[in-house]
């Protein structure tokens, strides 16, 4: 914005009052006029923006009545309040947030096509410079682009304002992978004479931040021994995709329970153990010179893969031998691949680790529920920020490269042992095993609520349902995104179901609309009932990005926004307008 006044206040007037008669001095500015040089320099398509320090949502409404889907940060709760005012209709969605963190934003797993740091730059304090702007390049897509507008003139260093330079952002850019396109410069929009503004475009042509390079090495060059290596960097690629909210960002790192990492590395090895695969030269039958398939590994040789999932209670007479498995696997991790993953930089000291893990000694409760507190007591491994991000934006190459080197690995062990295997079936038991598609339990829940005289309405059209009209919907599209979490599923109308939303994802507006039927069907339909309840909470807890509370309803919905987003940007998936 062409103004700064919503950062700091002047005097002892209120906040409420400060954030009104800022935002009425952005307001006297049209967007168009303010933004007139991004024209051409904005995406032509529809696009994911972030907005930065949005002030009174100006310039996010303008971008999104452009076509684009908007994101709009903003820390100041009194300009959030008149951004909401002004702006009513939710073309755009509003986060609390900041930099130099932005994590908030970061939760979200969203990247940007184009980010704007309007009036910005210069309240971020020159020690949190190299941080926010490693945080902005991280969160861009490649190719993607950075709007920042400097201001030129006195800096006031009671508002909390700081010297901005373009040679500073120059050199910022240089670190990180990134260049500067020519610059421009303007006058001050709301005529303050002392007052001017310089332009600067940041492109970024690859992601950056050197993960990628990083990644390709471990997979294609780094030495292996065994797998291990191979199997950690596809199990936190699992985790990132399949698992995000118990991420937390701590620094330059992403921290994630110890104890879903070794629930995911289980899961990925379980069905390679059973089909007798080695792991490595001396592994020639199932659990044999492995460190980790310990007799309490054997004992759960009947369990499913879909059975080792957040959230899931484990059977009294399973108990033990879970614990001790995902004990074994934690000791493994440490000791294997995450001590032997180092940055090849030549460093002279220091720890060097990609992936510090920090282990802890846990007692097997007396009700084994793989949720977020047991899953943490194991201890934590870290994850680069840099790194975290590719595993979300490029599993669609990472995966798959990391699961060819497994093969050729694996192949080359049964070569030195002499044995053969299919390669065909090698593959297939590579495969992660996604949830098979069920809606059985969701359906019987909303018919015994119609035998309850309970009303059910389709969310999409909120008209009546009955018994003959009932579907039960995957609100995102399972053959895009195969999820079968509770609040995934919605009943809805068969016509509308089968007919015409079938594989296709829900706009943003759509979504919107549905809003309050969404949250009454979650309330009514999972959360009234003591099991469904507590299971609802902890799959949205694991599965949505950025949520606040899986216990406010409202704060799921604003994450299963989120993911909608993420989903239409990634993945590029068919949108939905709407019932006829």
């Amino acid at each position: 914005m062409p103004d700064d006044d919503n950062h700091c206040s002047r005097d002892c007037r209120s906040p409420d009052v400060e954030a009104r008669e800022a935002a009425a001095r952005y307001e006297t500015v049209s967007a168009e006029h303010v933004n007139d040089w991004l024209i051409d320099l904005l995406p032509h398509d529809k696009a994911c923006i972030l907005d930065v320090g949005s002030g009174s949502g100006r310039d996010a409404a303008w971008l999104a009545s452009l076509g684009h889907e908007v994101i709009a940060v903003e820390p100041n709760p009194a300009m959030r309040r008149e951004c909401e005012r002004l702006h009513p209709h939710n073309t755009f969605r509003l986060l609390t947030d900041r930099l130099p963190d932005l994590s908030t934003t970061f939760r979200t797993g969203l990247s940007f096509d184009f980010i704007l740091v309007n009036a910005v730059w210069m309240f971020v304090a020159p020690s949190h410079r190299e941080r926010a702007f490693r945080k902005l390049v991280t969160l861009l897509k490649p190719g993607g682009k950075i709007a920042i507008t400097l201001r030129r003139g006195p800096v006031d260093v009671d508002r909390g304002m700081h010297p901005a330079s373009t040679e500073e952002i120059e050199r910022l850019a240089r670190r990180h992978g990134a260049y500067l396109e020519p610059t421009q410069h303007a006058a001050d929009f709301l005529g303050r004479r002392q007052i001017s503004w310089t332009r600067i475009i940041v492109r970024v042509p690859d992601d950056g931040t050197g993960a990628l390079p990083l990644i390709r090495r471990i997979v294609l060059n780094d030495d292996k021994s065994s797998t291990y290596k191979l199997a950690l960097l596809r199990t936190i690629c699992r985790v990132a995709h399949s698992a995000p909210g118990f991420a937390r960002e701590v620094g330059d790192f992403v921290e994630v329970p110890l104890g879903i990492v070794a629930l995911f590395w289980l899961r990925l090895y379980m069905p390679l153990l059973r089909a007798n695969v080695p792991q490595n030269p001396n592994n020639t039958t199932g659990f044999e010179k492995l460190g980790f398939a310990k007799a309490a590994l054997a004992k759960l040789n009947d369990v499913s893969p879909l059975d080792l999932r957040a959230g899931g209670l484990v059977g009294s007479d399973r108990q033990r031998a879970m614990h001790e498995s995902l004990r074994d696997a934690c000791v493994t991790i440490q000791r294997m691949p995450a001590a032997h993953l180092t940055y090849d930089d030549n460093r002279s000291h220091g720890d060097d680790r990609i992936f510090p893990v920090e282990r802890s000694a846990v007692r097997m409760p007396n009700v084994l529920r793989l949720d977020g507190d047991y899953l943490w007591s194991f201890g934590r491994l870290s994850v680069p920020v840099h790194l975290w991000r590719a595993m979300q934006r490029y599993a669609v190459w990472i995966e798959p490269a990391l699961i060819e080197e497994w093969v050729r690995l694996s192949l080359r062990y049964v070569e030195r042992q002499n044995r053969s295997i299919d390669e065909g079936s090698l593959r297939t038991t590579m495969q992660w095993i996604e949830p098979i598609r069920e809606v059985d339990h969701v359906r019987r829940r909303a018919v015994d609520m119609l035998d309850d005289k309970q009303k059910l309405f389709c969310i999409w059209t909120g008209k009546t349902l009955y018994r003959n009209s009932l579907d039960i919907d995957h609100c995102f599209p399972w053959s895009a995104w195969p999820c079968g979490d509770l609040w995934n599923l919605m009943p809805s109308s068969r016509s509308v179901n089968q007919h015409q939303k079938r594989d296709l994802l829900p706009n943003e507006e759509t979504l919107r609309k549905a809003k309050d039927r969404v949250v009454d069907w979650w309330g009514a339909g999972y959360c009234a009932k003591r099991g469904l309840g507590e299971r609802f909470r902890l799959e949205a807890s694991a599965r949505l990005p950025a949520i606040g509370s899986a216990s406010d309803l409202e704060d799921v919905f604003v994450a299963v926004g989120l993911q909608r987003l993420r989903l239409s940007n990634d993945q590029q998936i068919p949108e939905w307008g709407g019932p006829d």
